[in-house]
C-alpha cells in the first residue's frame, strides 16, 4: 500500500521510465541502476525491434526502453582466420561487418550489430585490442587477420592517434 502523501508513478509498456544512456548506463525514472545482476539482466534482455525501438525482455514480461546512444557495448574481440567476432554486453558474439565501423565524436569506435538494427560501442579494452590489428595500407585502414584483410571505412589518421 502506498504511503499517504507520496505520489505513485504508474508505468506502462510504452512508458516504462527505463533509459539506457549514451554511455551504456541504465536508469529508471532518473535513478541510476547499479546492482550488477539487474544491469546484467537488462543488458541480456535488450532487443531491437523492427520499427527502430528497443524492448527489454525479462522472463515473460517486456517494456519499451529509451536508448540514447549505442544499445550494446563491445566488451572484447575474437580474431578468427577470416573474420572478427565481437563480444557484446548482452553476452552474445557477432561477426563484425567491417563496412559499418565508424568513429564517434568522442573518438570511440562503433559498429552496427543485430542485423544492422543497433549500434555497439567499443570499450577501451576492445578498441585497444582492435587497434593492434589495424594497419595503413595504401591510404586505407585494413584489419589484418590470419587469412584475410578487411578494409574499414576509417581515415588512416586514426591510426596515428592510437599510437600516441
Amino acid at each position: 500500500m502506498a504511503e499517504i502523501g507520496i505520489p505513485r508513478k504508474w508505468h506502462t509498456r510504452e512508458e516504462s521510465g527505463l533509459v539506457l544512456d549514451r554511455n551504456l548506463v541504465w536508469y529508471h525514472d532518473g535513478e541510476r541502476i547499479t546492482h550488477p545482476r539487474i544491469v546484467e539482466a537488462f543488458n541480456a534482455g535488450l532487443r531491437p525491434t523492427d520499427d527502430g525501438r528497443f524492448q527489454l525482455h525479462i522472463g515473460n514480461d517486456w517494456a519499451y526502453v529509451t536508448v540514447e546512444g549505442p544499445a550494446y557495448g563491445v566488451t572484447g574481440i575474437d580474431p578468427g582466420p577470416r573474420s572478427l567476432g565481437l563480444r557484446l554486453s548482452d553476452r552474445t558474439t557477432e561477426v563484425l561487418d567491417p563496412s559499418t565501423v565508424v568513429l564517434d565524436d568522442e573518438g570511440v569506435l562503433n559498429a552496427l550489430v543485430k542485423a544492422g538494427r543497433a549500434r555497439a560501442r567499443f570499450s577501451r579494452d576492445a578498441q585497444f585490442a582492435l587497434a593492434q590489428l589495424l594497419r595503413d595500407e595504401g591510404g586505407k585502414v585494413v584489419l589484418l587477420l590470419a587469412e584475410d584483410s578487411l578494409v574499414l571505412p576509417l581515415d588512416p589518421g586514426v591510426l596515428a592517434q592510437s599510437e600516441e
